[in-house]
């Protein structure tokens, strides 16, 4: 696995994926991949659950599902996240990786 390949391992209807989360960033997107983690910069403090909103927000909304078919497995409070996404597949989470200029 290099630094650059995101894993994503896909069971029963869901995915689940690391991502890793910076917060107070300029603006929310997807940056690309970190440690085999999805790297996320969100404008949200990481107060109150705020971060953990906006990142259900964002990947939901990235991959065309709701927001209650996201769950935050692990990392509440921490940068480093484990992700559950049911209603899509592995390929559509790969593709929400930016491509390399």
């Amino acid at each position: 696995m290099s630094e650059t390949e995101l894993v994503v391992r896909q069971d029963a209807g869901a995915v689940t994926f690391a991502v890793r989360v910076q917060p107070r960033a300029k603006r929310d997107r997807i940056v690309g991949v970190h440690d085999g983690a999805l790297k996320i910069a969100l404008t949200a403090p990481p107060v109150e659950g705020a971060a953990n909103e906006a990142l259900v927000k964002l990947v939901a909304e990235a991959l065309g599902v709701g927001r209650r078919d996201v769950t935050i497995l692990h990392g509440d409070s921490s940068r480093q996240k484990s992700l559950r996404v049911a209603g899509t597949t592995a390929d559509a989470v790969r593709a929400l990786v930016p491509k390399s200029p």
